[in-house]
Protein backbone atom coordinates (compact mmCIF):
# COMPACT_ATOMS: atom_id res chain seq x y z
CA UNK A 1 0.00 0.00 0.00
CA UNK A 2 2.80 2.38 0.43
CA UNK A 3 2.41 3.30 -3.55
CA UNK A 4 -1.14 3.27 -3.88
CA UNK A 5 -3.05 6.60 -3.71
CA UNK A 6 -4.13 7.92 -0.11
CA UNK A 7 -7.33 8.13 -1.24
CA UNK A 8 -7.17 4.25 -3.07
CA UNK A 9 -6.64 3.20 0.33
CA UNK A 10 -8.66 5.33 2.44
CA UNK A 11 -11.05 3.61 -0.10
CA UNK A 12 -9.84 0.07 0.72
CA UNK A 13 -10.40 0.72 4.15
CA UNK A 14 -13.59 2.58 4.95
CA UNK A 15 -15.05 1.95 1.41
CA UNK A 16 -17.04 4.26 -0.73
CA UNK A 17 -17.76 7.31 -1.00
CA UNK A 18 -15.65 8.71 1.05
CA UNK A 19 -17.16 11.09 3.60
CA UNK A 20 -15.48 14.60 4.86
CA UNK A 21 -17.90 16.27 6.31
CA UNK A 22 -19.84 17.69 3.48
CA UNK A 23 -17.57 16.36 0.62
CA UNK A 24 -18.21 13.00 -0.71
CA UNK A 25 -15.52 11.65 -2.96
CA UNK A 26 -16.38 8.35 -5.56
CA UNK A 27 -13.27 6.07 -6.53
CA UNK A 28 -13.26 4.19 -9.87
CA UNK A 29 -10.64 1.67 -10.27
CA UNK A 30 -9.61 0.87 -13.88
CA UNK A 31 -8.65 1.89 -17.61
CA UNK A 32 -11.23 3.93 -18.22
CA UNK A 33 -14.31 5.49 -15.89
CA UNK A 34 -18.01 5.24 -15.51
CA UNK A 35 -20.59 7.70 -15.37
CA UNK A 36 -22.25 8.84 -12.01
CA UNK A 37 -25.89 9.32 -11.65
CA UNK A 38 -27.98 9.58 -8.55
CA UNK A 39 -30.73 10.88 -6.71
CA UNK A 40 -28.36 14.22 -6.37
CA UNK A 41 -28.31 14.29 -9.90
CA UNK A 42 -32.40 13.17 -10.51
CA UNK A 43 -31.13 9.89 -11.94
CA UNK A 44 -31.91 12.00 -15.36
CA UNK A 45 -30.12 10.15 -18.92
CA UNK A 46 -27.77 12.59 -19.92
CA UNK A 47 -27.29 14.45 -16.76
CA UNK A 48 -25.20 11.54 -15.62
CA UNK A 49 -21.54 13.13 -13.61
CA UNK A 50 -17.93 12.17 -15.39
CA UNK A 51 -14.54 11.26 -13.00
CA UNK A 52 -11.66 13.12 -12.99
CA UNK A 53 -8.11 11.34 -13.63
CA UNK A 54 -6.55 10.90 -10.52
CA UNK A 55 -3.70 8.73 -11.60
CA UNK A 56 -3.00 5.80 -13.87
CA UNK A 57 -6.15 3.76 -13.30
CA UNK A 58 -8.11 5.95 -10.63
CA UNK A 59 -10.67 7.59 -10.82
CA UNK A 60 -12.48 10.18 -8.45
CA UNK A 61 -15.98 12.60 -8.75
CA UNK A 62 -16.19 15.00 -5.57
CA UNK A 63 -19.65 16.46 -4.59
CA UNK A 64 -20.77 19.04 -1.78
CA UNK A 65 -23.98 17.44 -0.11
CA UNK A 66 -26.08 18.13 3.12
CA UNK A 67 -24.26 16.51 6.03
CA UNK A 68 -27.81 15.09 6.78
CA UNK A 69 -28.82 13.60 3.44
CA UNK A 70 -29.95 9.34 2.82
CA UNK A 71 -28.66 8.98 -0.93
CA UNK A 72 -28.81 6.41 -2.99
CA UNK A 73 -26.66 6.37 -6.76
CA UNK A 74 -25.47 3.81 -9.24
CA UNK A 75 -22.42 3.57 -11.84
CA UNK A 76 -23.23 3.37 -15.79
CA UNK A 77 -21.22 2.30 -18.65
CA UNK A 78 -22.66 4.99 -21.02
CA UNK A 79 -24.68 8.26 -19.79
CA UNK A 80 -27.77 7.76 -21.59
CA UNK A 81 -28.22 3.73 -21.01
CA UNK A 82 -29.61 1.90 -17.95
CA UNK A 83 -26.60 -0.32 -18.08
CA UNK A 84 -25.16 -0.14 -14.17
CA UNK A 85 -21.70 -0.90 -13.48
CA UNK A 86 -21.04 -2.50 -9.36
CA UNK A 87 -19.26 -0.02 -6.82
CA UNK A 88 -16.59 -2.46 -5.89
CA UNK A 89 -16.04 -0.29 -3.04
CA UNK A 90 -19.31 -0.01 -1.53
CA UNK A 91 -21.03 -3.44 -1.19
CA UNK A 92 -24.27 -1.50 0.43
CA UNK A 93 -27.23 -2.02 -2.41
CA UNK A 94 -31.29 -1.64 -1.89
CA UNK A 95 -33.71 -2.65 -4.30
CA UNK A 96 -34.71 0.40 -6.80
CA UNK A 97 -38.64 -1.32 -6.52
CA UNK A 98 -37.94 -1.51 -10.74
CA UNK A 99 -35.66 -4.79 -11.45
CA UNK A 100 -32.29 -2.92 -10.29
CA UNK A 101 -29.94 -2.23 -7.74
CA UNK A 102 -28.66 0.98 -6.28
CA UNK A 103 -25.73 1.67 -3.78
CA UNK A 104 -26.61 3.88 -0.93
CA UNK A 105 -24.98 5.95 1.65
CA UNK A 106 -25.76 8.49 4.73
CA UNK A 107 -24.02 11.07 5.58
CA UNK A 108 -22.48 11.98 9.04
CA UNK A 109 -25.50 13.70 10.71
CA UNK A 110 -28.74 11.21 9.34
CA UNK A 111 -28.45 7.56 10.46
CA UNK A 112 -30.84 4.87 9.76
CA UNK A 113 -33.48 4.62 12.33
CA UNK A 114 -33.40 2.16 14.95
CA UNK A 115 -37.19 1.75 14.41
CA UNK A 116 -36.22 -0.05 12.00
CA UNK A 117 -34.67 -2.57 13.29
CA UNK A 118 -36.12 -5.88 15.14
CA UNK A 119 -34.99 -5.79 19.13
CA UNK A 120 -34.70 -8.40 21.31
CA UNK A 121 -37.28 -9.49 23.63
CA UNK A 122 -39.77 -6.99 21.91
CA UNK A 123 -43.58 -8.04 21.54
CA UNK A 124 -44.71 -8.53 18.55
CA UNK A 125 -47.87 -7.67 16.59
CA UNK A 126 -49.20 -10.75 14.85
CA UNK A 127 -49.39 -11.04 10.58
CA UNK A 128 -52.05 -12.82 8.42
CA UNK A 129 -52.36 -13.09 5.27
CA UNK A 130 -55.34 -13.16 2.81
CA UNK A 131 -56.68 -12.79 -0.28
CA UNK A 132 -59.98 -10.41 -0.98
CA UNK A 133 -62.49 -10.87 -3.44
CA UNK A 134 -62.31 -7.79 -5.50
CA UNK A 135 -66.24 -7.84 -6.84
CA UNK A 136 -65.07 -6.38 -10.20
CA UNK A 137 -64.20 -3.06 -8.66
CA UNK A 138 -60.40 -3.00 -8.87
CA UNK A 139 -58.40 -5.29 -11.48
CA UNK A 140 -58.55 -8.90 -11.11
CA UNK A 141 -60.73 -11.28 -9.02
CA UNK A 142 -59.05 -11.33 -5.88
CA UNK A 143 -56.12 -8.65 -4.31
CA UNK A 144 -53.74 -9.76 -1.57
CA UNK A 145 -54.37 -8.13 1.56
CA UNK A 146 -51.77 -8.67 5.22
CA UNK A 147 -53.23 -7.80 8.50
CA UNK A 148 -51.10 -6.19 11.42
CA UNK A 149 -52.90 -6.93 15.28
CA UNK A 150 -50.38 -5.23 17.23
CA UNK A 151 -49.17 -6.89 21.21
CA UNK A 152 -51.97 -5.25 22.95
CA UNK A 153 -55.67 -5.16 24.04
CA UNK A 154 -57.90 -3.58 21.57
CA UNK A 155 -59.92 -2.06 20.22
CA UNK A 156 -57.69 -0.16 18.04
CA UNK A 157 -57.72 2.49 15.13
CA UNK A 158 -56.79 1.19 11.93
CA UNK A 159 -54.71 2.08 8.93
CA UNK A 160 -54.89 1.47 5.60
CA UNK A 161 -51.49 1.09 3.62
CA UNK A 162 -51.43 1.20 -0.51
CA UNK A 163 -48.52 -0.45 -1.65
CA UNK A 164 -49.35 -3.37 1.50
CA UNK A 165 -46.30 -5.44 -0.20
CA UNK A 166 -43.79 -2.65 -0.22
CA UNK A 167 -44.65 -1.50 3.24
CA UNK A 168 -44.57 -4.72 4.54
CA UNK A 169 -41.27 -6.02 3.05
CA UNK A 170 -39.33 -2.58 2.14
CA UNK A 171 -40.44 -0.39 4.39
CA UNK A 172 -40.54 -3.10 7.75
CA UNK A 173 -44.02 -1.09 8.89
CA UNK A 174 -44.54 -4.05 11.43
CA UNK A 175 -41.12 -3.58 13.22
CA UNK A 176 -41.53 0.40 13.24
CA UNK A 177 -45.11 -0.41 15.04
CA UNK A 178 -44.11 -2.77 17.38
CA UNK A 179 -41.25 -1.01 18.13
CA UNK A 180 -42.99 2.53 18.67
CA UNK A 181 -45.95 0.77 20.56
CA UNK A 182 -43.55 -0.97 22.99
CA UNK A 183 -41.87 2.32 23.83
CA UNK A 184 -45.08 3.51 24.41
CA UNK A 185 -44.52 6.56 21.77
CA UNK A 186 -48.06 5.59 19.47
CA UNK A 187 -51.26 4.31 20.40
CA UNK A 188 -51.57 0.84 19.28
CA UNK A 189 -52.64 0.28 15.55
CA UNK A 190 -54.30 -2.22 13.46
CA UNK A 191 -53.24 -2.34 9.96
CA UNK A 192 -54.65 -3.59 6.75
CA UNK A 193 -51.89 -3.76 4.12
CA UNK A 194 -53.35 -3.56 0.25
CA UNK A 195 -50.99 -5.21 -2.40
CA UNK A 196 -50.81 -3.20 -5.35
CA UNK A 197 -50.87 -4.74 -9.17
CA UNK A 198 -47.57 -3.49 -11.09
CA UNK A 199 -49.78 -3.55 -14.69
CA UNK A 200 -52.67 -1.16 -13.59
CA UNK A 201 -50.81 0.60 -10.38
CA UNK A 202 -50.83 3.92 -12.03
CA UNK A 203 -54.38 3.43 -12.75
CA UNK A 204 -55.65 3.07 -9.68
CA UNK A 205 -53.84 5.25 -7.52
CA UNK A 206 -54.94 8.00 -9.76
CA UNK A 207 -57.57 9.23 -7.62
CA UNK A 208 -59.50 6.54 -8.60
CA UNK A 209 -63.13 6.40 -7.01
CA UNK A 210 -63.64 2.76 -7.68
CA UNK A 211 -60.44 2.05 -5.60
CA UNK A 212 -62.39 3.78 -2.83
CA UNK A 213 -65.36 1.34 -3.79
CA UNK A 214 -63.10 -1.61 -3.68
CA UNK A 215 -61.58 0.18 0.06
CA UNK A 216 -65.48 0.43 1.31
CA UNK A 217 -67.51 -2.31 0.48
CA UNK A 218 -64.28 -4.93 0.27
CA UNK A 219 -61.44 -4.19 2.37
CA UNK A 220 -62.99 -2.39 5.21
CA UNK A 221 -65.37 -5.27 6.08
CA UNK A 222 -62.52 -7.55 5.54
CA UNK A 223 -60.39 -6.19 8.24
CA UNK A 224 -63.26 -5.71 10.95
CA UNK A 225 -64.02 -9.11 10.29
CA UNK A 226 -60.55 -10.74 11.42
CA UNK A 227 -58.54 -7.77 13.74
CA UNK A 228 -60.52 -6.05 16.73
CA UNK A 229 -60.78 -2.48 15.37
CA UNK A 230 -62.95 0.67 17.18
CA UNK A 231 -66.53 0.87 15.69
CA UNK A 232 -66.19 3.84 12.78
CA UNK A 233 -69.29 5.36 13.63
CA UNK A 234 -68.46 5.79 17.24
CA UNK A 235 -65.10 7.10 16.73
CA UNK A 236 -65.43 9.14 13.26
CA UNK A 237 -62.44 9.64 11.34
CA UNK A 238 -60.43 8.04 13.44
CA UNK A 239 -59.15 5.05 10.34
CA UNK A 240 -55.57 6.41 9.01
CA UNK A 241 -54.45 6.07 5.47
CA UNK A 242 -50.91 5.48 4.64
CA UNK A 243 -48.68 5.88 0.91
CA UNK A 244 -45.77 6.64 -0.81
CA UNK A 245 -45.95 8.39 -4.35
CA UNK A 246 -48.92 7.81 -6.62
CA UNK A 247 -49.95 5.96 -3.35
CA UNK A 248 -49.30 9.20 -1.48
CA UNK A 249 -51.38 10.66 -4.05
CA UNK A 250 -53.99 8.20 -3.04
CA UNK A 251 -53.53 8.48 0.45
CA UNK A 252 -54.61 12.12 0.56
CA UNK A 253 -57.37 11.68 -1.71
CA UNK A 254 -59.05 8.46 0.39
CA UNK A 255 -59.05 11.54 2.97
CA UNK A 256 -60.18 14.01 1.49
CA UNK A 257 -63.15 12.18 -0.45
CA UNK A 258 -63.94 10.49 2.78
CA UNK A 259 -62.36 12.40 6.38
CA UNK A 260 -65.51 10.90 8.06
CA UNK A 261 -64.12 7.54 8.05
CA UNK A 262 -60.59 8.22 7.21
CA UNK A 263 -59.20 11.17 9.81
CA UNK A 264 -55.50 10.49 9.07
CA UNK A 265 -53.68 10.92 6.62
CA UNK A 266 -49.93 9.98 6.10
CA UNK A 267 -48.24 11.17 2.43
CA UNK A 268 -44.96 10.61 1.60
CA UNK A 269 -43.50 11.99 -1.56
CA UNK A 270 -47.45 12.27 -3.09
CA UNK A 271 -47.57 12.40 -6.94
CA UNK A 272 -49.60 15.38 -6.65
CA UNK A 273 -48.53 17.03 -10.11
CA UNK A 274 -47.44 15.11 -13.47
CA UNK A 275 -45.43 17.67 -14.25
CA UNK A 276 -47.24 20.35 -15.65
CA UNK A 277 -50.87 19.12 -14.62
CA UNK A 278 -51.95 19.12 -11.02
CA UNK A 279 -54.33 16.42 -10.21
CA UNK A 280 -57.95 16.53 -9.18
CA UNK A 281 -56.67 16.35 -5.24
CA UNK A 282 -55.84 20.19 -5.60
CA UNK A 283 -59.18 21.02 -6.32
CA UNK A 284 -60.79 18.95 -3.36
CA UNK A 285 -58.34 20.48 -0.94
CA UNK A 286 -59.51 23.68 -2.49
CA UNK A 287 -63.01 23.01 -1.24
CA UNK A 288 -63.43 20.40 0.71
CA UNK A 289 -63.67 21.34 4.47
CA UNK A 290 -61.17 20.86 7.21
CA UNK A 291 -62.85 20.09 10.21
CA UNK A 292 -61.71 16.68 11.25
CA UNK A 293 -58.90 15.79 8.78
CA UNK A 294 -55.27 16.14 10.29
CA UNK A 295 -52.01 15.83 7.57
CA UNK A 296 -48.68 14.51 8.02
CA UNK A 297 -46.71 14.63 4.85
CA UNK A 298 -42.61 15.07 3.63
CA UNK A 299 -40.56 15.03 0.25
CA UNK A 300 -37.27 14.53 -0.66
CA UNK A 301 -35.51 17.56 -1.24
CA UNK A 302 -33.75 14.95 -4.06
CA UNK A 303 -37.15 13.95 -5.08
CA UNK A 304 -38.53 13.26 -8.68
CA UNK A 305 -37.50 16.69 -10.24
CA UNK A 306 -41.57 18.14 -10.04
CA UNK A 307 -42.66 16.62 -6.37
CA UNK A 308 -41.10 18.93 -4.11
CA UNK A 309 -42.43 21.93 -5.72
CA UNK A 310 -45.83 20.42 -6.22
CA UNK A 311 -45.29 18.68 -2.66
CA UNK A 312 -44.78 22.97 -1.11
CA UNK A 313 -47.91 23.88 -2.95
CA UNK A 314 -50.44 21.23 -1.25
CA UNK A 315 -48.90 21.70 2.17
CA UNK A 316 -49.29 25.60 1.51
CA UNK A 317 -53.08 24.95 0.43
CA UNK A 318 -54.02 22.99 3.11
CA UNK A 319 -52.74 25.25 5.32
CA UNK A 320 -54.65 28.52 3.43
CA UNK A 321 -57.69 26.75 3.82
CA UNK A 322 -57.28 25.49 7.63
CA UNK A 323 -56.44 21.68 7.55
CA UNK A 324 -54.52 20.53 10.25
CA UNK A 325 -51.21 19.61 8.40
CA UNK A 326 -47.90 18.89 9.52
CA UNK A 327 -45.13 19.02 6.46
CA UNK A 328 -41.39 17.97 5.87
CA UNK A 329 -38.85 18.35 3.22
CA UNK A 330 -35.85 16.19 3.96
CA UNK A 331 -32.81 15.44 1.89
CA UNK A 332 -33.17 12.35 0.58
CA UNK A 333 -34.94 11.24 -2.52
CA UNK A 334 -37.57 9.01 -3.81
CA UNK A 335 -37.10 5.33 -2.18
CA UNK A 336 -38.32 3.16 0.50
CA UNK A 337 -35.10 4.06 2.71
CA UNK A 338 -36.04 7.26 3.05
CA UNK A 339 -39.40 6.54 3.45
CA UNK A 340 -39.03 3.76 6.24
CA UNK A 341 -36.96 6.18 8.26
CA UNK A 342 -39.20 8.97 8.13
CA UNK A 343 -42.29 6.93 8.74
CA UNK A 344 -41.70 7.27 12.80
CA UNK A 345 -42.05 10.52 12.89
CA UNK A 346 -45.36 10.98 10.99
CA UNK A 347 -47.15 7.93 13.34
CA UNK A 348 -45.97 9.86 16.22
CA UNK A 349 -47.25 13.46 15.11
CA UNK A 350 -50.98 11.87 14.12
CA UNK A 351 -50.86 9.18 17.24
CA UNK A 352 -48.69 10.15 19.79
CA UNK A 353 -49.68 9.11 23.10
Amino acid sequence: MANQHPLLVRATQEGTPLIDGDQVTFLWKGKSAPYLRGDFTGWHEGQALRFSRLAPGLWSHTLALPVDAYLEYAFFADPDQDERMADTFNPRRAANGIGKYNHYFYLPERQPSPLTQRRRGILRGSLTHAAVPTRGLIAGKQRRVHLYQPPAPGPYPLVVVWDGQDFLRRGRLPTILDNLIQDEKIEPLALVLVESRGSVRMLEYASNDFCLAFLMECVLPFANQHLDLLDPLENPGACGILGASMGGLMALYTGLRLPGIFGKVLSLSGAFSFPDLDMVVFDLARSARPEGLRVWMNVGDYDLSFLPESNRRMAALLKERGFEVHFEAYPAGHNYTAWRDELGKGFKTLYGR
